[in-house]
């Protein structure tokens, strides 16, 4: 069953430009995942009423894989958010969510 892990972002006015092109589908984020078969892809997801605020989707084929990949990958992680820090004024974990077939 695949997952969706979801967080928003709050964006650094001056920085719009290069946080979308840093995690969008071709950014750094999507290419560390892009190795991993489990990954599915990534969607950036604007507001178009409120200029700075974002939403992330990166898809994997199930919560364990992902987690599994994050535990794998540590300094990869640490190594990103350190350079992405300056691009953020917040972020929140939205959540793990499975998509609901009828």
């Amino acid at each position: 069953m695949s997952c969706e892990i979801v967080r928003s972002y709050a964006v650094v006015p001056s920085q719009i430009e290069t946080f979308e092109s840093t995690y969008g589908p071709e950014g750094p984020w999507a290419r560390l995942f892009r190795n991993e078969p489990s990954f599915r892809g990534t969607k950036l997801i604007a507001d178009v009423m409120q200029t700075g605020r974002y939403i992330a989707i990166d898809e994997w084929a199930s919560y364990q894989d992902y987690l599994e990949f994050k535990t794998d990958h540590p300094e990869a992680f640490a190594a990103l958010d350190e350079a992405c820090a300056p691009l953020i004024v917040s972020v929140e974990f939205f959540g793990a969510f499975r998509i609901v077939r009828g």
